[in-house]
């Protein structure tokens, strides 16, 4: 961090932090976690975790008052102002984490913009920065849900990260246990950015190795810059124009490309693509087992050229 910003974090102490603070929200109410059952689906040579959700009902009620405040001219932005019960730490000028109220997994952060601006615009060397200092002390999974189309539910331009265990269980993340052995052995010349696709994912889709024991921003943005040239991005265009998804571990990114956010009724966001999708209820479980998760990918990711 700069030290010319006004707003900074001292290295070593976001992780505590984050846990200070999800023990305040708990006592007090703010955080409300959406509790859920679990079972894993195999399909494509990748094990899917798959959660139930057992109580949906404090979000859906928020949802629909956002709906009805939206309709009646008076959005609501979570973000802006934000409640000062989930606020984490400033970490740039530009930028400052929250917890994620209606959290599934532990810990589960948003990078969000201290001023609005539109989820589906593109990332900038800004983001690069606030979510470069996140992953420099929570070795988990980055992600970005890039417009409506690719699951973001709110409008107020915010990453995530989540920490690991994804899986209850403790078993590694379901994606990073299918790239890496693509990954293995990898060119490791910092001047070139290969982008490799794996052949056992029926989506399009863009994969590089990230470089160093920690990301930096300015690797993160070129990296991601990368991926979207390779998938055809203009990146001269709106934003809106290439919905899509990115996921990013210390070790690698990827961006997979989205053409709708339900496949069959089954949402998908960006930790669909982490091997990692959430269900309404035990229909859909079983909807789910009937069509196979990597169907629901390709379901909702844009048509292969």
């Amino acid at each position: 961090m700069a030290g010319s910003d006004t707003h900074s974090l001292d290295p070593g102490v976001l992780w505590s932090k984050i846990q200070h603070q999800t023990r305040h929200a708990l006592a007090c109410g703010a955080l409300q976690p959406i509790h859920t059952e679990y079972e894993f689906v195999e399909q494509g040579g990748m094990r899917f975790l798959v959660r139930v959700l057992a109580n949906l009902k404090l979000k859906e009620q928020y949802n629909r008052t956002q709906m009805v405040q939206h309709r009646q001219g008076k959005p609501v932005n979570p973000f802006l102002p934000y409640d000062p019960d989930l606020f984490v730490a400033d970490l740039s000028d530009s930028h400052l984490c929250l917890l994620n109220k209606y959290n599934v997994v532990d810990h589960h952060i948003l990078i969000v913009t201290r001023a609005f601006e539109e989820q589906d615009t593109w990332l900038t060397s800004a983001d690069f920065e606030a979510l470069a200092l996140g992953m420099a002390e929570i070795d988990g999974l980055a992600f970005y849900n890039g417009g409506r189309l690719a699951g973001a539910s709110q409008r107020h331009k915010h990453l995530q990260l989540v920490p690991p265990p994804l899986c209850p269980d403790g078993s590694p993340l379901p994606v990073d246990q299918a790239i890496a052995p693509l990954l293995l052995g990898a060119s490791g010349d910092p001047q070139t950015i290969a982008v490799y696709q794996h052949p056992q994912f029926p989506f399009p889709h863009a994969i590089a190795r990230l470089e160093g024991p920690t990301p930096n921003a300015q690797g993160l943005l070129a990296t991601y810059h990368a991926l979207l040239d390779h998938l055809g991005a203009d990146r001269r265009a709106a934003a809106t124009e290439f919905p899509y998804n990115l996921l990013a571990t210390r070790r690698w990114m990827m961006v997979v490309s989205r053409r709708q956010e339900h496949y069959r009724s089954i949402p998908v966001n960006s930790l669909g693509f982490a091997g990692s999708l959430l269900v309404k209820s035990h229909e859909q479980l079983a909807l789910l087992k009937t069509l196979g998760p990597m169907t629901i990918l390709q379901g909702v990711a844009a048509a292969a050229n």
